[in-house]
């Protein structure tokens, strides 16, 4: 079997926790900023978990995470 190959745009934006989760930042974060509550950025910081639904998406493009 060849070696697969791992998607590097999906690796650079997802990183694995101590107990195997996968983790992302959210989006809508980057500009366009003014128009947007001080609560809604507040709550744009913190980091998401990859949803279980999306984990059988996420291990075919990271096959070695």
């Amino acid at each position: 079997m060849p070696k697969l190959k791992t998607k590097k745009a999906v690796s650079k934006r997802v990183s694995v926790t101590g107990t195997g989760k996968l983790k992302k930042t959210k989006a809508n974060k980057q500009h366009i900023l003014t128009k947007k509550s001080t609560k809604r950025k507040r709550g744009l910081r913190k980091a998401n978990l990859v949803d279980k639904s999306n984990m059988k998406q996420m291990k075919k493009v990271l096959p070695y995470i």
